[in-house]
């Protein structure tokens, strides 16, 4: 697939013993390759191999990965400290016999301070890694996910941009036919001009035909048409060719509309004019779905 937009989304889950995770990876536009991290405490590590991972893969595009994980408690990690409770119980018997204070509930009492003793197993340093290199699998499958999905848009785009191109040089030859009859137009123009201010003086005739011959050739659309043609051919080739396009197509958007405000400035015709506005308004609609693609 030759094209690749930047919008997409992916994910992956994962466990291993206690420890289950997510992985969520999406992307917008965007003018570079921005990296945009989320992760659990512990596993520092897992940035740098994601960034890897996105700079592997994409050229382009804002893109957010976000890391879940988390542990299942072991219920014998949780003790009761039967000791400390009595201990409590023992120093505040004075104010209960005296009825100073309510016997206190089991919830109270295990809420007090060390009354339950959690022995959570502190994982290892080699744990860690670990666990940091099945994440980092996952994030992997993730990224794997959203370049489906970017590949897809992709897809779609192609098919929209080379119809807009089709529509270009549909444009650019109905400008083509137009164009034939400005000579002849400008002429009769500059004649008519020359007529009401000179009359039939000597000379006039020869005049006008050197002057409208000059003013033909500054408004002759040839350069802009034939330039304009080739554009389009290097669009194509640029939309079928394998790797990144976007910023090519982007640069090939500003030539476009270039030509033809130089073509709307020339021309002397009201319906070459009317076809150089077309021809910009497709130009416009092409740049947008460019700005989607990687």
């Amino acid at each position: 697939m030759s094209l690749s937009g930047m919008t997409g989304f992916g994910r992956s889950d994962g466990s291993n013993g206690e420890w289950s995770w997510t992985v969520e990876a999406r992307s917008v536009n965007g003018r570079n390759l921005d990296l945009r991290f989320r992760g659990p405490p512990g596993l520092d590590g897992l940035e740098r191999q994601a960034r890897d991972a996105v700079q592997g893969r994409f050229q382009r595009g804002q893109i957010t990965i976000g890391v879940t994980a988390k542990k299942t408690a072991a219920r014998s990690a949780i003790q009761v400290n039967l000791a400390q409770a009595e201990y409590y119980l023992k120093v505040g018997q004075p104010w209960i016999s005296r009825g100073e204070v309510a016997l206190p509930t089991l919830d109270g009492l295990l809420g007090l301070r060390g009354v339950l003793d959690t022995d959570a197993e502190v994982e290892t340093p080699e744990a860690l890694a670990a666990l940091d290199a099945l994440i980092a699998g996952s994030v992997h499958s993730a990224l794997d996910a959203l370049l489906e999905t970017r590949r897809e848009e992709g897809a779609s785009l192609e098919i929209v941009l080379l119809g807009q191109l089709t529509g270009i040089a549909d444009l650019v030859a109905q400008a083509e036919s137009k164009a034939k009859d400005q000579p002849m137009v400008i002429q009769a123009r500059f004649a008519n001009r020359m007529a009401e201010l000179a009359g039939a003086a000597p000379g006039v005739a020869e005049r006008i035909v050197i002057e409208a011959a000059a003013m033909a050739v500054k408004a002759d659309v040839r350069e802009e048409l034939d330039r304009l043609i080739g554009h389009v051919q290097a669009a194509r080739s640029q939309i079928a060719a394998s790797g990144p396009a976007g910023r090519r197509l982007d640069f090939l958007t500003q030539e476009f509309m270039r030509e033809a405000n130089t073509l709307c400035a020339k021309s002397a015709l009201p319906e070459l004019t009317t076809l150089g506005l077309e021809l910009k308004a497709t130009i416009e609609q092409f740049r947008e779905q460019v700005q989607n693609v990687e």
